[in-house]
């Protein structure tokens, strides 16, 4: 059964013939390969596209080897093209050819090329690149399945679905196993054999333990504000022996996140309308990665369906910020937290996380903050509860999270 991913056919199609590089990124095995080499590429078909005006190299194929010399890639996609009508250029894993930078841009001068690469890695997206581009690349980020995509291919109720999502995450091969130890393997052997081994290998990591056990620090602390510093408190003080430094950690994070494993978010002061740079929030762009890298223990649902809201805020466009209030009470002055500010265009949206509010304490504590930002910007508590949207007499939307993750709108109730 092929999982429809209509949001990025979209993407594509509304970006084709605009001029520019089509990049698309994201983790492995989230699916970009069979976005643009089956799904893009059957669209161009049934659209009327002649098939031999459809130039597609997979350069991770054995078969491709030869062509991840630049120039015999150059020489075979020119000796593809059959006239002054448009072709479409479609190369996945791009960064595994040396100096494709050029050969991109060269490609670009064409007037008769419209151009579409893959890519994992933090070379795909360094800042040599980007500068290579100069604005001459468009930038289409792919996550792992959401949760309406899992959905669609799940055998079974909501309640069940929601439950794997939770555990098992959204990257597509997880669908096809069908018990829980072959999932747990999958999501193993990705975790050491493809994820961490192309950190290492990447940014030639000497020792491969640390950057292990920082992961799992991470995977530990979903949803809680952390820094360089405290992990590096946090790994002495499990390792007495350890001289890791602050510093190598902040190396680490950024290379985790230059893979696509992680994603930070600042604190916002909403009031004072500035950023606080430091500590910050990390999430796992793939749910069932974090879980496997705690062998899938410390299934607390809270902090997974945090994780869980952000990516989806992220994979439907939104900037996401963690907020902060000042208030003050008789106690003096107080900072208050709302799990995600989220921002698309003139919109903001302030949402908490509450796995539920089933007494009316629990529910003011999760509106106070919300209250106190003293604006009419829209805010929701997102519950685990399976319940009809409502909005309450302050004006604050409650809904489930089953709910929001299916309804792509569900934030303009």
């Amino acid at each position: 059964m092929e999982i429809k991913r209509d949001y990025y056919l979209q993407k594509l199609i509304d970006r084709k013939e605009n001029h520019l590089i089509k990049i698309i990124t994201g983790i492995r095995r989230c699916g970009k390969s069979y976005l643009l080499n089956h799904i893009f590429k059957n669209y161009l078909l049934e659209t009327g596209v002649n098939a031999d005006h459809i130039i597609m190299v997979s350069l991770d194929d054995d078969d491709s080897e030869s062509l991840l010399d630049v120039h015999n890639l150059n020489t075979y996609i020119k000796s593809q093209i059959k006239d002054d009508d448009l072709h479409y250029i479609l190369l996945d894993e791009i960064q595994l050819v040396e100096g494709f930078e050029s050969l991109l841009n060269g490609l670009l001068r064409k007037e008769n090329l419209d151009v579409y690469v893959t890519g994992s890695n933090s070379k795909f997206l360094s800042s040599d690149i980007i500068t290579e581009f100069r604005g001459r690349g468009d930038e289409i980020r792919v996550y792992p399945l959401s949760f309406s995509e899992f959905y669609s291919a799940y055998e079974g109720s909501k309640e069940d679905a929601w439950q794997e999502y939770y555990t098992y995450g959204g990257l597509p091969l997880v669908l096809s196993y069908k018990n829980e130890i072959d999932k747990m393997a999958y999501l193993e052997n990705q975790r050491k054999n493809v994820y961490l081994n192309d950190v290492i290998e990447r940014n030639n990591i000497q020792n491969e333990q640390d950057l292990y056990t920082i992961v799992e620090i991470l995977s530990s602390l979903v949803g809680s504000l952390t820094n360089p510093l405290k992990l590096a408190n946090t790994f002495k003080s499990n390792n007495k022996n350890t001289s890791i430094t602050d510093k190598t950690i902040y190396n680490y994070l950024n290379y985790l996140e230059d893979a696509f494993l992680i994603e930070s978010t600042k604190r916002y002061d909403v009031k004072g309308k500035k950023y606080i740079e430091t500590p910050k929030k990390y999430y796992f762009t793939d749910i069932g990665i974090r879980n496997s890298f705690l062998n899938f223990r410390q299934q607390e649902e809270n902090h997974l369906m945090e994780n869980i809201i952000y990516i989806e805020l992220k994979r439907r466009g939104f900037s996401v910020d963690v907020g902060v209030v000042e208030v003050r009470d008789k106690s003096g002055q107080k900072k208050l937290e709302i799990d995600f500010v989220a921002n698309r265009g003139n919109n903001r949206y302030y949402i908490q996380s509450a796995l539920t509010i089933d007494s009316k304490e629990k529910k003011e504590q999760e509106e106070r903050s919300l209250i106190n930002t003293n604006d009419f910007f829209r805010k929701i508590i997102i519950v685990k509860d399976n319940i009809k949207r409502w909005r309450d007499e302050k004006g604050i939307v409650i809904m489930g999270i089953v709910d929001f993750l299916l309804d792509f709108d569900s934030l303009d109730y």
